[in-house]
Formats: C-alpha cells, structure tokens, sequence
C-alpha cells in the first residue's frame, strides 16, 4: 500500500500545483488590464527583455539557417532534390525553428533572471514590504515583464525569421553554389503571410509563458539562498518544457486541414 500512497500523495502534490499556477495567472492576468499602469517599468522590461537579448537571438537564428540549408542540401541530394532547400529553409525558420528557438534561448537567460531577481525579493521580505506600502506586487512585479515579453518576443522572432532565412541563403550560395537570384524566387514563390503570422503568435505566446514562469518561481521561492537556485532552475526547464509542448499545440491548430 506505500506504493499506492506515494502515487497518490505525487498526484495530489501535482494538481495542488497546477491550481496554484492557474490562480497566479488569473490573478496576473487580470491586474493587466486594471490601472494603475507603470509605463516606465515596461519601458525598462522591454529593453531586458527583448534588446538585451538580441544578440543571442540573432546569432543562433544565422547559424540555425546555414545548419539547416546543409542538412537538407545533403538529405535530398540522395534523391537530386536539391532545389528545395531554399523552401524547406523559409518554411522551417519560419513556422517551427525560429519561434521555437528564439523562446528557448530567451527562456534560457529571461526566466531564469525573473525567477532569481523576484526570489530574491521574495527571501529577503522584498514582496511583503510591497504589500505594507499599499503595491500589489502582481501590478508592480509581474504585469511589467509579462506585457514585455508578450510585445517583445514577436519582434525577436521577426528578426531571428529574416536572419535565418539570410543565414540559408549566405550558405547555399557560397558555399553549395545555389544562384543567388534563383534562390531569392523560390523563397519568394513558396513563403506566404501565413507562414510568418502563425511563428509570431507562437512567439507571443512562448512570451507570456517565459515571464509567467519566471514570476511563478521566484513568488514562491523560499528556503534563501537553495530556494532560490531552486526557483531559478525551475523555471529555466518548466518554462522549456511548456514551450515545446504549446508549440506542437498551436502548430496543430494553426496548420490543421
């Protein structure tokens, strides 16, 4: 029977969890479109969010393109389908790899900064001393960086489309000696609206997941120093984790016939 006990006691730790994260995102989501507004910390989540995290961004886009282009230039030269890979570059940087890479990298170094920041604020009495001087702290902590990365990630990803379709069209043309003009046409020809449209709504979602994690972990910090590494770490895999799985959620809605 300890058996069944521990598998009960887990399941029940487990949707205890999930109750108290939906009620911190309903609680976060609402202050959104309360006043008062605190333009000035957007402002400033904004550049940590997104100009911050740009470079990274950007250069694992660039390398992501040239990486793909490779692969698929030698995968269909088995079967003298070389041509595709101009539109097999388009398609994958815009629909999966540069949404999904993006929210990874950004995860990697946003959550885990929100969940060590906010915990530590969290240990030291920081949040409590919000809540004496009359400041929610979801209004003051929370909505900032969650409407940050919600505007700002589409944006990233906007670039990190046009860097890996450029870092493509750099390699098959200096180095697998695609025509550069012809290159252009079929990346034209087959590339739609849609297809850049369904990576910027999976962008704005990996957003508000990559702050609300972040927020989460580190409101519910505790223990010092431990509680907080532990927060940051979770956040850091939870946020990942939730990524991966709302992309293969949304690519099934967005792309459904």
């Amino acid at each position: 029977m300890k058996f069944f006990a521990i598998i009960g006691r887990v399941v029940l730790a487990l949707l205890a969890e999930i109750g108290h994260l939906a009620l911190f995102t309903w609680t976060s989501v609402s202050h959104i479109f309360r006043p008062p507004f605190f333009w000035r910390l957007l402002g400033q989540q904004m550049m940590r969010i997104g100009y911050f995290s740009l470079p990274v961004v950007a250069l694992t886009a660039f390398f992501t393109g040239g990486a793909l282009a490779l692969q698929i230039y030698y995968g269909g030269s088995t079967i003298n389908s070389e041509s595709i890979v101009a539109t097999i570059v388009a398609l994958g940087i815009t629909r999966e790899l540069g949404p999904v890479m993006a929210g990874l990298m950004v995860a990697g170094r946003v959550s885990a900064a929100i969940a060590a920041e906010l915990g530590t604020m969290k240990v030291t009495e920081q949040i409590d001393a919000l809540t004496t001087l009359s400041t929610n702290p979801h209004k003051y902590l929370v909505v900032p960086r969650v409407v940050a990365a919600v505007i700002t990630l589409p944006l990233l990803v906007f670039i990190a489309d046009i860097l890996g379709v450029m870092g493509g069209f750099i390699v098959s043309t200096a180095s697998l000696a695609f025509n550069p003009g012809v290159y252009v046409q079929n990346t034209v020809n087959f590339l739609k609206a849609d297809d850049v449209t369904s990576g910027l709504i999976k962008a704005g979602v990996f957003g508000f997941v990559i702050a609300l994690m972040g927020c989460f972990h580190g409101f519910n910090s505790k223990g010092g120093a431990q509680g907080v590494g532990r927060a940051t770490t979770n956040a850091v895999v939870s946020a990942s984790i939730l990524i991966l799985a709302s992309n293969y959620v949304m690519t099934s809605l967005l792309f459904a016939k």
